[in-house]
């Protein structure tokens, strides 16, 4: 007798730590770049660990950009020491799957999607934003944040300078000559910032190519397009900068810096300065925001920034609870939550009912250029093969030389496709 019940109670006992293992939540490990983003990402999260208690996110230290973050991605899927999530920026996505997929690190997404259904997939995503992390015909993530370069300036200084603040220039020679007379007002103002040549990826380079109505990369999909006339006026136009338009060459962060104190008059940048300078300004002068130029009104294009959930765990449990994170994520809670904390434009069109952005957008105009040009928002792309930071690292010092004069437009674009092509496809 003695024996059954100590048997029972065992039993009991037993079941119990079973269903108490059962019951432990499932922690996901998860990185995304730029420590600046910590606070919205964090506030994300919250919110989903309140409705899914079952879950729990965790984020490693933010590395200091998109490219930084992808080589210590690289590396750490030698080592297996990947995140099960990981927010990659779209022009790095392809070298991510590219590389992760040869050891079965990555997961492809489009199982989750099609259990969503159909009419899911239409309520909430276009397909153009789907697109942006698609690679091989397969969906590999979901857009989180999304941003197309935009025009920040100081309606005071340019009405001080003879222009309207309610009619920007949409025109590259009308904005360099607006550049040009805010400089001239002295007390240490720059007249523009357009920082390519420190900008720690290339999405403000491509801009200059695109807004042309020109491709990147030519149909071979190994060798730049840019070798001729579209690449020869991005680089005299970015020198234009300098030398007709009032601009200093400095870190990008303190161009942003100096603008939000007032010292720089047009600055071009992220649509995510929307947060930043709204709450850096404050009211100490009209801040505005206007759409990015382009030259070819009809096929010119701007690249869409910013970055994808990915899933790498190769655990079934913990790639079920990641598709909920970053469904949550790139959802319409998770995007109200995000773009709020950020300035991003919203990656779920869902997201833009009344009640969650749309309201706010008709109150916060500045908040919307990046909508208001989303007809010429196009991929970011990247580079074929492993190189693709390299790259950028190597055309932006070329860049940086064009801008400073120390040598030619044309000699600066002989050197960048040269070395651009030598690597591109590695």
């Amino acid at each position: 007798m003695k024996t059954l019940l100590r048997t029972a109670l065992l039993g009991a006992v037993m079941a119990m730590g079973a269903s108490a293992a059962q019951a432990e939540p499932v922690t996901l490990d998860a990185v995304h770049a730029w420590p600046a983003h910590n606070p919205f990402h964090e506030a994300v999260a919250a919110e989903f660990m309140k409705q899914h208690p079952d879950i729990i996110i965790k984020f490693r230290a933010s590395p200091p950009s998109y490219d930084e973050g992808h080589q210590a991605l690289l590396r750490g899927a030698i080592t297996n020491q990947l995140p099960d999530i990981y927010f990659s920026g779209f022009h790095l996505l392809p070298e991510v799957v590219h590389n992760l997929g040869k050891r079965d690190q990555v997961l492809a997404l489009d199982g989750f999607v099609e259990a969503e259904g159909a009419d899911w997939l239409a309520a909430n995503y276009d397909p153009a934003m789907l697109k942006l992390a698609q690679v091989d015909g397969k969906q590999y993530g979901l857009a989180f944040n999304a941003s197309t370069p935009v025009v920040f300036y100081n309606g005071d200084l340019v009405k001080q300078a003879g222009g309207d603040p309610d009619k920007f220039p949409t025109d590259w020679n009308e904005m360099i000559a607006l550049g040009a007379k805010i400089k001239a007002l002295g007390d240490g103002v720059d007249g523009m910032a357009y920082d390519v040549q420190a900008w720690p990826d290339d999405w403000l380079w491509r801009a200059l190519i695109t807004q042309q109505g020109a491709p990147v990369m030519n149909e071979d999909g190994v060798t730049v397009a840019f070798g001729g006339q579209s690449g020869l006026e991005a680089l005299k136009l970015a020198r234009r900068f300098v030398t007709e338009g009032g601009m200093e060459l400095r870190d990008f962060e303190q161009s942003r810096q100096q603008f939000a104190a007032g010292k720089v008059g047009i600055l071009f940048s992220s649509t995510n300065g929307a947060r930043a300078f709204t709450d850096l300004v404050g009211n100490r002068f009209n801040l505005r925001s206007a759409i990015y130029p382009v030259a070819d009104k009809v096929n010119g294009t701007i690249p869409t920034g910013g970055n994808a959930g990915m899933i790498l765990t190769k655990d079934e449990a913990k790639q079920k609870a990641a598709w909920e994170y970053i469904k949550f994520a790139a959802g319409p809670e998770g995007q109200k939550i995000a773009v709020l904390g950020s300035g991003y434009m919203p990656t779920n069109k869902a997201s833009l009912a009344p009640e969650l952005l749309g309201n706010f957008y008709v109150q916060n105009p500045n908040w919307k250029t990046s909508l208001n040009q989303i007809d010429r928002a196009a991929a970011w792309g990247g580079y074929p093969g492993n190189n693709g930071v390299k790259i950028w690292r190597q055309q932006r010092d070329i860049i940086g030389t064009v801008m400073r004069g120390d040598r030619t437009p044309e000699d600066g674009l002989k050197t960048m496709v040269e070395e651009t092509n030598a690597l591109a496809g590695k």
